[in-house]
């Protein structure tokens, strides 16, 4: 005989009770699902970067070629976002001049905004980073194989050296790649930037490029090393000629410049903030 309930009438099944509570607990399982799927992807892509990262820090240390480093940094940086899914679309590259030198000016958001520009540059650029770089082991070898040249942040007169550097190199038809807002945060924004590119570009007449990161935030946030998946994008734009050598054509410069960024990065503005 079938179960009853106090009315007489037929107790609902277990089956038909998970039949009825299956539409609320779908979403619950689904969301669970893609929690632990993101977290397996997050690991396996931190894993590939540590493989691939090794196998280029090794190879570079051993090759002290600058060129070579750099097309080797490009392919290896290719292969790890095609192996890890994360789409890189460059736009632009054309307007990267060839015949002269540049410099380019990039928006930073992430950990891997480093990458993405050896991957979206064929031809050995080179970067210009922070002196603290320099006192690590790891980091030293890789960054001065691949051409690397390194400013002080906190001593002005050491900086002042290290522009006059810079202009010298840039005359000489050496592309340099900078990171003006200096730094970056975990909450999206684009920061004041900071003088040197422009007062290169200014100096030396050669023309400021503006290049616009977009996706690398959502890929691997600040503060933390779990990827997520995200499409990324590299924008160049047509480069900006400083219309005089001083002070004024540099900030000038500087701000047509970031005006091109802030119009592409689809981040809020942020120049009202303090750079550390």
């Amino acid at each position: 005989m079938s179960a009853a309930n106090e009315t007489g009438a037929p107790a609902p099944s277990s089956g038909h009770s998970v039949r009825l509570a299956w539409p609320a607990i779908l979403p619950q399982v689904r969301r669970r699902m893609c929690v632990a799927l993101d977290g397996l992807y997050g690991v396996y892509a931190l894993m590939l970067l540590v493989v691939i990262g090794t196998t280029t820090w090794i190879m570079c240390a051993l090759v002290p070629n600058t060129s070579w480093c750099w097309r080797f940094t490009h392919r290896m940086a290719r292969l790890f976002l095609r192996l890890a899914g994360i789409p890189l679309a460059v736009r632009g590259l054309e307007h990267v001049p060839t015949g002269r030198a540049c410099v380019l000016a990039v928006n930073h958001a992430s950990f891997l905004d480093g990458l993405i520009m050896a991957a979206a540059l064929p031809n050995p650029t080179r970067f210009v980073a922070k002196r603290e770089l320099l006192d690590h082991f790891v980091t030293r070898i890789y960054l001065t194989r691949i051409g690397t040249e390194f400013i002080e942040r906190f001593d002005r007169q050491r900086s002042v050296k290290d522009t006059l550097r810079f202009v010298s190199l840039v005359s000489s038809g050496h592309p340099l790649i900078f990171f003006p807002e200096g730094t970056f945060r975990r909450t999206p924004g684009l920061l004041p930037f900071r003088m040197g590119a422009f007062v290169i570009g200014a100096v030396t007449g050669m023309p400021v490029g503006p290049v616009t990161l977009r996706g690398t935030r959502s890929v691997l946030r600040e503060g933390q090393w779990r990827f997520h998946r995200d499409e990324i994008s590299v924008t160049f734009s047509e480069p900006i000629e400083p219309t005089g050598t001083g002070l004024n054509a540099a900030v000038a410069l500087r701000g047509r410049v970031r005006a091109e960024i802030q119009r592409l990065c689809g981040e809020p503005d942020l120049a009202d903030q303090t750079v550390p």
